[in-house]
């Protein structure tokens, strides 16, 4: 019913006002607490859903000339369809593992051919990200009425199921990392002292959130993702504004603080052993990674045997399966891209890495770009491209922002638009 309402909308409207792009903010942030609901038709539904409202926004608004490496990008992944089909054994479901493995960079890819070089208002761009934070909030605020408190249930040392509603703590930390950094960076872009109060007190509830489920990597990324983002923000700043950030970059630290004080008196400071790598006892894990760097490891293997082409996209599961004896999907998008596709695979990720930089150094209006990119980056190196939100925030990073209040009548013209 949303996706349908959002295609309407977006085709009624012609695209006029980056429809599609608020349509793709609002899926990219609720595809987890779809899931968690069972709200979804099948489980790439949000992937899917974010790639065909920008497949029909660029159908009206078109896109840049200059989108050639993205394009590329696209056909890259593809040779990697082939030789799965070639490699997968009998009992495989084929279409289900190369759906589960290439939704997500294809997402990513058409993230990117509809952001790059667009132009938007500076007012447009805060209503995307409003769109992104409003379904992170809502399900925040689903799983305060529907878990139960810390002090009633066993607290382990890894992902807390109890308190993420029985369903992944991995991807909620990440979602309510980006919630966390969307909300601290308003504190920062909105000069309102009431949406300010709000914000602060939702962050302190996100934040709080986001730390119980035990899952460092949405938290480590929230935290440089803010810290990217201060230093474009602050450098752009002119002296006399230079002081009121000051204020509110002591606002979010305090809140930092104190979510992590609450977190951890609610835990019974078992949160700090978690962050410090400690078991329950407080004595060192040898393992850091959970476990990651033996999934990289079989990845980096595959790569070096099948070099030219990889192993094939999806094969990656059966190949851990036949060497580690546990059927279990990547973790690291970068590993998996390495063993599935091999040499194009690098081609790829330079693509992914250097066109966002030459973009960047070219025009430098967008300081959320680099927290952005960061996002996008720590993401998929713990948590692959499971979700739609780190291959639709790369997207945004590419967007050209116009603050038509600074300079109405003369912008920079972009080429290839």
């Amino acid at each position: 019913m949303i996706i349908g309402s959002f295609i309407f909308v977006i085709i009624d409207r012609k695209n006029r006002g980056n429809e599609a792009l608020m349509a793709a903010a609002y899926i990219a942030g609720a595809e987890v607490f779809f899931r968690q609901t069972g709200a979804l038709v099948f489980y790439e539904t949000g992937k899917y859903a974010v790639i065909i409202f920008l497949v029909i926004g660029m159908f009206f608004k078109g896109a840049s000339s200059k989108t050639v490496p993205y394009w590329l990008y696209l056909l890259i992944l593809f040779p990697g369809v082939l030789i799965a089909s070639m490699n997968f054994g009998y009992d495989a479901e084929v279409r289900k593992l190369i759906a589960f493995n290439l939704a997500g960079p294809v997402c990513l890819g058409i993230s990117a051919l509809y952001c790059y070089y667009k132009k938007i208002k500076k007012e447009d761009f805060q209503r995307v990200l409003l769109m992104l934070l409003m379904p992170l909030i809502a399900q925040a605020v689903y799983l305060y009425f529907y878990t139960p408190s810390m002090d009633q249930v066993r607290i382990g040392l890894s992902g807390n199921y109890a308190a993420t509603g029985g369903y992944g703590p991995n991807q909620i930390s990440t979602v309510f990392g980006m919630g966390c950094f969307l909300l601290a960076t308003r504190l920062f872009t909105i000069r309102n002292k009431f949406i300010n109060v709000i914000d602060l007190i939702l962050l302190l509830f996100v934040g709080y959130r986001a730390i119980i489920t035990f899952s460092r990597g949405g938290i480590f990324t929230a935290l440089i993702c803010i810290i990217c983002f201060l230093i474009f923000f602050y450098y752009k700043q002119d002296a006399n504004k230079q002081e009121g950030t000051n204020l509110r970059i002591f606002l979010v630290s305090l809140a930092a603080v104190t979510v992590w004080f609450i977190s951890s008196i609610e835990t019974g400071g078992l949160i700090v052993n978690r962050y410090t790598n400690k078991n329950a006892a407080g004595q060192l894990k040898e393992d850091i990674t959970t476990g990651r760097a033996e999934l990289i490891e079989t990845e980096l293997t595959a790569f070096y045997k099948h070099p030219l082409l990889g192993i094939g996209v999806g094969k990656g599961i059966e190949y851990r399966e036949e060497n580690l004896g546990i059927r279990i999907a990547s973790h690291n998008e970068i590993s998996r891209l390495l063993a599935e596709h091999g040499v194009l695979g690098i081609f790829a990720l330079c693509i992914l890495i250097f066109v966002p930089v030459i973009f960047w150094f070219k025009f430098q209006n967008n300081y959320y770009f680099l927290a952005f990119v960061a996002f996008w980056f720590l993401t998929i190196n713990h948590s692959a491209m499971r979700i739609a939100l780190p291959a639709f925030v790369y997207g945004l990073a590419l967007l050209y922002i116009v603050d038509e209040k600074k300079n109405p009548i003369h912008r920079k013209r972009l080429a290839g638009q």
